[in-house]
């Protein structure tokens, strides 16, 4: 009799383990930048086009916020893509938060721009192998960013509050809902902020003068989740050889301005000597450093950052 008890009590203490991690689980965000947008804080990150498997370790355990993975100027490469995601997923920290928060955010840029079928086969792809939102380059009018934000949302149902913009992405997510391990993937892979629950951010990259010029169009499209700026090829489409002359600043503050005129999140790339200038000037996602691990200046640009926004 006793044996049963305890064998009882055993499987009560099991059963009541496992409803703690499902309810820490219901607690976090699964998408970390989205819950620092939503608090208010800078989110630090890394430019990548390195997909080994040791890269996606080394990134996993950075204590950065956000890696994004380059499919612009690197291969298209999918399944290149699902081993990397494959190997920064982090078993030991999951087991010790209890949710399934990643501690690291993987994006993607995506090659495509402007076409439509092509664009919203590439978002597509990303997107099914897990990915939590998608970077897209070259965003010059608020037409290609209302097709960017349609490729990142599926159909929604019918009577949905935020039904439009339509979304266009099929559906077939079968290793992204086993990549996020949480709930209803549908439900939860929607563009943020238009649907206040959703995971994904669909993230426009402003790098030309006629992006700079439509900006106040731009910025206003529903469901769009940030704006990030290219300096280098805004500075080029503008046709200067440097990224700091004056007029290249002058657009990059305008194109700051929008974002925090609309309260979006504008991301930029910084380094050690520009990372504190950047927050303390109202960008909330920045990039360190580019591959190669977390070298000492992105180290550097990463605690500088941090201690400018407050998150040391």
């Amino acid at each position: 009799m006793t044996r049963v008890i305890a064998s009882a009590v055993a499987f009560s203490l099991v059963l009541l383990g496992f409803a703690g991690a499902s309810a820490a689980q219901d607690g976090p965000r699964l998408n970390k930048v989205i819950e620092l947008f939503e608090s208010d804080e800078a989110a630090f990150g890394i430019l990548s086009f390195d997909y080994s498997l040791n890269n996606a370790r080394a990134m996993a355990t950075s204590g950065l916020d956000f890696v994004f993975i380059d499919m612009e100027h690197a291969p298209f490469d999918v399944e290149r893509l699902r081993l990397f995601l494959l190997g920064m997923t982090n078993k030991r920290s999951i087991q010790q938060k209890g949710n399934l928060q990643p501690d690291v955010m993987p994006f993607v840029r995506i090659p495509a721009a402007g076409g439509a079928e092509e664009l919203v086969a590439q978002v597509k792809q990303v997107l099914d192998v897990g990915v939590y939102g998608v970077f897209f380059p070259a965003v010059h009018t608020r037409e290609d960013a209302l097709l960017a934000v349609r490729a990142t949302r599926y159909p929604q149902y019918n009577d949905a509050p935020d039904y439009e913009p339509a979304g266009l992405r099929g559906r077939n997510p079968s290793n992204a809902a086993w990549y996020w391990g949480a709930g209803d993937y549908h439900a939860k892979a929607d563009v943020w902020p238009l649907d206040p629950q959703g995971e994904l951010l669909a993230m426009m990259f402003i790098e030309s003068a006629e992006g700079v010029e439509n900006i106040d169009e731009i910025v206003t499209v529903p469901g769009l989740g940030g704006i990030f700026i290219g300096p280098s090829d805004l500075s080029t489409s503008m046709g200067y050889t440097n990224a700091a002359a004056p007029e290249v600043e002058a657009a990059i503050q305008r194109v700051l301005q929008a974002c925090l005129d609309n309260d979006v999140p504008c991301a930029i790339t910084t380094g050690a000597g520009s990372v504190e200038q950047r927050i303390n000037e109202g960008f909330r996602f920045v990039t360190v450093g580019a591959d190669g691990g977390l070298n000492t200046g992105a180290s550097t640009a990463l605690q500088r950052g941090r201690e400018a926004a407050g998150r040391d």
